[in-house]
This record gives C-alpha cells, sequence and structure tokens, in this order.
C-alpha cells in the first residue's frame, strides 16, 4: 500500500538559498517534530518494521547510550505538549490512538513508534584525530526506518566524510563547511535543510548499498521524496541529533508553482 502526503510543505528547489549546498536554515524552537497527513499510515509502517526488521532499521553504540538516553527524554518532554499525544509514566498513546510502551531500554526503538521523523545521533571523534576520524561526528546511534538509498549498517560508526560516499556532490569542500557547523550548533539553537529527489517507486523504507547502486530512472517519475533535515545538539551530552521527516507524494500532486520551479531547476534522480 502507498502512504503518501497529498502536497508537499516547502519544495527546496523553488529557492535560492536552499537550492545552495547545504542550504542550511535557523530552526524555530517550536518547530521540529511535525505531525502531518501521513501520520497514521508512517506510524503503521514504522511499527512493522521495528517488529519484524529491528537489525535493519536501529543501531546503538555503547558510546552512545546516553545521547540516546537524553533524546528520549527531551523528546517526551516535548509530545506531552503536543496535540493528540498522552504521556504518561509507563507508556505513550500517539494521536493514531496506538499505545506504545516506554522501554528505556530500548531509547531509540521506543523513539522510532513514536514519532513520524527518524533520528542518528552525531559524535564528534578526536579532534586530534588519534581514533583515525580527522576529528569528524561519527553516526553512533540510529532509528532509520526510512533510509533513502542507504543502508544503515554500512554507515554506523563512520564518520560525516564516509557516510556520504557515494553523493557525488559531497566534496572535500562541503565537507569541511558541514563539519563546521556541526561544531557551530548550539543546543536551543537547531538548524535545518530540506532535499528533494525524484523516485520510480513508493516504497518508504529504500535502502541502497553503496556496492549495489540501483539504475536510475529514465522517463518521467512518478514520485518525489523530499526529506526535512534537522540539526540539534543535545545540552547534556553534547551530542548532534539528525533528524529526518519524510515527505512522499506523487509529482502531479506538487502545486502549478511547485511544479513550474522543478521544470526551471531540475533535481536528480534515484533508483
Amino acid at each position: 500500500m502507498e502512504i503518501l502526503h497529498h502536497s508537499l510543505p516547502f519544495a527546496p528547489w523553488a529557492y535560492p538559498r536552499s537550492r545552495r549546498l547545504p542550504g542550511i536554515l535557523p530552526l524555530p524552537q517550536d518547530d521540529w517534530l511535525r505531525i502531518d497527513e501521513a501520520f497514521a499510515g508512517q506510524m503503521a509502517e514504522r511499527d512493522r518494521l521495528i517488529a519484524d526488521h529491528p537489525d535493519a532499521v536501529h543501531a546503538l553504540t555503547p558510546a552512545a547510550r546516553p545521547a540516546a538516553e537524553e533524546l528520549l527524554d527531551h523528546v517526551l518532554a516535548l509530545l506531552a505538549k503536543a496535540p493528540g499525544y498522552h504521556v504518561g509514566p509507563e507508556a505513550v498513546t500517539r494521536p493514531d490512538g496506538v499505545r506504545v510502551d516506554l522501554d528505556r531500554g530500548a531509547p531509540l526503538l521506543t523513539l522510532g513508534r513514536l514519532c513520524q521523523e527518524d533520528f542518528c545521533l552525531m559524535q564528534r571523534g578526536d579532534p586530534r584525530g588519534a581514533d583515525g576520524t580527522g576529528g569528524e561526528h561519527l553516526l553512533t546511534g540510529a532509528i532509520l526506518c526510512f533510509p533513502a538509498s542507504w543502508t544503515l549498517a554500512e554507515k554506523i560508526g563512520r564518520p560525516l566524510t564516509a557516510i556520504h560516499v557515494p553523493v557525488a556532490p559531497y566534496d572535500a569542500d562541503l565537507a569541511r563547511r558541514v563539519q563546521r557547523l556541526f561544531d557551530a550548533i548550539r543546543p536551543g539553537q537547531g538548524l535545518w535543510r530540506q532535499n528533494a529527489l525524484l523516485y520510480a517507486d513508493a516504497a518508504l523504507h529504500h535502502p541502497r548499498s553503496e556496492a549495489a547502486p540501483r539504475e536510475r530512472p529514465v522517463g518521467e517519475a512518478p514520485y518525489l521524496r523530499s526529506e526535512r533535515q534537522c540539526l540539534l545538539r543535545l545540552p547534556k551530552t553534547g551530542a548532534v541529533v539528525f533528524s529526518i521527516h519524510t515527505y512522499l507524494l506523487r509529482t502531479t500532486d506538487l502545486t502549478p508553482e511547485q511544479a513550474q520551479a522543478l521544470a526551471e531547476h531540475p533535481i536528480g534522480r534515484a533508483g
């Protein structure tokens, strides 16, 4: 069953600032986690993936556990004020009526069943380079139900530059700019960007190995996938949270203005 949005709230290709990589914008403190018209469908798919394929969508290194626990507490505090949620000491009832037990022994798996967002934890490597990371941030934990053409098992524990293989625009200059952004993030002063790619199918769980890239579709692409990516720093552990809210819709559901801007500023395609 296709789980689709009816519209795209923000078209990154339509604005010069968001077209230019990395296209970072300030994140309003009250506009991080979103609930939209695809909530019930996406959450049902997240529940299914976490129940049936936990090893494919979840990874947590020992170093990241304190950050994962802090993130869960932070999100629960926000959901307690969010419309449609009921947060209790042992369980949360979501806006779709599903009750989720709070398993603090599995903080990221619990988070994956509470929000539409995927969550990745990024932690700074040794700035002196003694650990071989070059001081870059590493992916140390994630709940990633909706990967857009990458595989969590290949990326966990790797630094930013390696994570973005084989993303063509991610060259050395962009890598330095992104690392500076990660270093500069302060608690309460988050950042966001949004990407967009044309897809041949409507699969939300869309993993792809670095060693086996899919063929790019030819002709008209029926679907557009856009990720709203937010960066926040946790105040206690200092870990950076990279969250991903996935929009997926038919290209025919773009507004006339969005479609015209897309014709003037074409975007890439994924398999």
